[in-house]
């Protein structure tokens, strides 16, 4: 394990809320050809992060394609089994020994996922509202009461939309950025503790994606709900996050606060990150 990765996201003992996610020993290799082939790709080694409550709640994950981020997420949604380690999320186990702990409706209502596209979250088959209902039905928060026509309708004030907007309409009728704000409602219906957005603006036109990027951080500071971004996009993880991550072949090879990173990058990845950025006299840090 590297040094960066033991230490960061540390609980002091003065901290007595759990972590909004945390990740222990992680491990995922893929065999190339099947689990018996001799043809191996490490693609999450040994990593241990987290996001500490009194960190904030939005940690991104920065790398470029093949890095790991992508399978790290998934393994925090469980769409992947991780070979071992453990997944915390708001202090329920997640993971043990690479094993599932929570049961499928207990673990949806904890977590929700936002993909990268959002022409492919829904069916062309159906209207869009069919999965708000189902999803209020079968994961609307019992305790707080209400129908899942009003939970509906809820999730998609949330993101700015009307339900008029969205009534037995179909994907096509949407733009990319309005279906990926539907994407959002549907996750905001099970009201989670954490949200995993895995490139949730790389499909989306440049114009709108502060508009999504915004989103998450206004649901994060209203709602309570914690995110982990993950993005080949350093600028928007610098906006966003309050937690940033860099991650490199598997492995976390820096991790802290975008501010001090970006003002003093301690990995050279890192630095060629920055530098790849098309910029003309960006200063990072005011």
């Amino acid at each position: 394990m590297s040094a960066v990765a033991s230490t960061v996201g540390m609980v002091s003992p003065a901290q007595t809320a759990p972590a909004h996610v945390a990740v222990r020993g992680l491990r995922k290799i893929f065999h190339d050809g099947g689990m018996f082939s001799r043809r191996r790709h490490v693609a999450i080694d040994d990593v241990t992060l987290s996001l500490p409550a009194a960190a904030g709640r939005v940690l991104s994950i920065v790398g470029e394609s093949g890095s790991g981020k992508t399978s790290l997420a998934r393994c925090i949604l469980r769409l992947v089994e991780p070979d071992s380690g453990e997944i915390d999320v708001a202090g329920q186990p997640v993971v043990r020994g690479g094993r599932r702990v929570l049961g499928t409706d207990a673990m949806r209502r904890l977590i929700q996922p936002i993909f990268q596209n959002p022409f492919e979250t829904f069916s062309l088959k159906l209207p869009v509202e069919e999965y708000l209902f189902r999803t209020a039905i079968n994961l609307g928060d019992e305790e707080r009461g209400g129908t899942p026509g009003e939970a509906v309708e809820d999730a998609l004030r949330a993101v700015g939309l009307e339900y008029r907007r969205v009534a037995g309409k179909g994907v096509r009728a949407f733009s990319g950025g309005e279906l990926q704000r539907i994407s959002v409602a549907r996750a905001l219906i099970a009201r989670p503790r954490l949200i995993v957005a895995d490139e949730p603006v790389s499909m989306v036109d440049a114009s709108l994606r502060m508009t999504i990027v915004n989103l998450f951080r206004r649901l994060a500071e209203e709602r309570g709900i914690a995110f982990v971004y993950i993005t080949h996009d350093l600028s928007t993880a610098y906006y966003l996050s309050d937690m940033m991550a860099i991650m490199k072949s598997g492995s976390i090879v820096e991790c802290g606060r975008p501010d001090q990173i970006l003002a003093s990058p301690k990995a050279a990845y890192t630095r060629l990150l920055m530098d790849s950025i098309p910029t003309l006299d960006h200063r990072w840090i005011n």
